[in-house]
């Protein structure tokens, strides 16, 4: 039996009102929630025309060799940059005319693969061997509304196409929870001479993972408490007449405990490495995570809380570098960017702050 797709109804509804304006297909991204029994879509995002390569088409393509894999891979990092914990990409859709209606598949499949590569190098983390590896395709006809949704496993790459389920819900993340979390961060980054030839978002990147180490080892305290892994998250919150857990309080607080010292059980050896610089990240990190009430695990609240703090560090830094290269210390404020969407009962932004520098270059993305 194929994996079940939960879907928001208003994402139908933004699937239905996509206008191909005479083109044969247009493609996006789809966003959610993985769980082990469903998959829930709240969100659905079309990839932008890319104008760069509109005006370098002089000579008309094969239509399959129009679509973009390496401009929807950039959509899709940009995408999941703005995402708060929680919320993943969970595959790609495509919608075309009636006579391109067959030829798509070893496309979307090509897609599916290709943007789950292209995130997964930016990231701190990795997915555990437990969470679902399957991602979904689907295609609609623009003429018939007909929708064939299939999954790919992506640990696979030789993994076929399995069918699966795609269902509306209307109010699909109203009861959805929210955890919030500030963590106060001091890295030192040295940059070792012997890698000047690697990028410095490279050299960063291998730099944090110490850091990131030390928070996923970390001890969450969640509305004060330590709680097991393995207990609901919703435990203590009233019955609902239904017998669900009925979450009063659709907020919760994270705090996040981190290991200073090594234990006398460790032994440590102090080396000497010629630097040719340093990055140092100082300051607050301010972090938000969304999590499904279908019986959601403390385990599910602390993974969610620990990617989106690993997420924002590394993007901060990603933007840092795209925007300039030279020496500096820079203290800076934030403008924020953001879109909405109705998670746990009101209407939430889908918010990145970014700071003042660089937001007329970002205006300009």
């Amino acid at each position: 039996m194929g994996r079940t797709y939960i879907v928001e109804e208003s994402v139908g509804q933004y699937l239905s009102n996509v206008n191909l304006q005479g083109k044969d297909f247009v493609s996006g991204l789809l966003i959610g929630q993985c769980s082990s029994q469903k998959d829930y879509v709240i969100l659905a995002a079309r990839t932008p025309p890319n104008e760069e390569q509109n005006e370098n088409l002089k000579h008309p393509k094969a239509k399959l060799d129009n679509l973009d894999e390496e401009w929807a891979t950039v959509h899709a990092n940009q995408v999941s940059r703005m995402l708060p914990g929680g919320l993943l990409v969970l595959g790609v859709f495509i919608i075309t005319t009636l006579e391109m209606a067959n030829d798509f598949q070893n496309a979307l499949r090509r897609l599916v693969f290709a943007v789950e590569k292209s995130m997964n190098k930016k990231r701190l983390w990795n997915f555990t061997e437990e969470e679902v590896s399957e991602r979904v395709t689907l295609h609609i006809c623009s003429s018939t509304k007909k929708i064939f949704c299939r999954t790919y496993d992506i640990h696979d790459p030789k993994s076929s196409a399995k069918p699966a389920d795609w269902k509306y819900q209307n109010g699909l993340s109203a009861s959805w929870l929210s955890l919030e979390c500030t963590v106060h961060i001091n890295i030192h980054i040295p940059l070792s001479a012997t890698s000047v030839s690697y990028t410095l978002e490279k050299n960063t990147k291998n730099g944090l993972a110490r850091w990131a180490k030390q928070i996923e080892n970390g001890v969450y305290l969640i509305n004060g408490q330590v709680k097991d892994e393995d207990c609901d998250l919703l435990e203590g919150q009233k019955k609902s007449s239904r017998g669900n857990a009925q979450a009063t309080n659709h907020s919760f607080d994270v705090r996040v405990l981190t290991q200073l010292l090594l234990n006398s059980d460790h032994r440590s050896t102090a080396t000497v490495q010629i630097c040719s610089g340093s990055v140092n990240l100082k300051g607050a990190v301010k972090c938000r995570a969304y999590l499904h009430s279908n019986k959601p695990k403390v385990k599910d609240a602390v993974q969610a809380v620990k990617r989106d703090i690993l997420n924002t560090v590394i993007v901060i830094c990603f933007v840092l570098f795209s925007v300039g290269g030279e020496e500096r210390h820079i203290e800076y404020s934030y403008c924020d960017l953001f879109c909405s969407v109705l998670i746990g009962g009101e209407e939430r932004h889908i918010e990145y702050s970014y700071c003042d520098l660089f937001c007329s270059v970002l205006r300009r993305r």
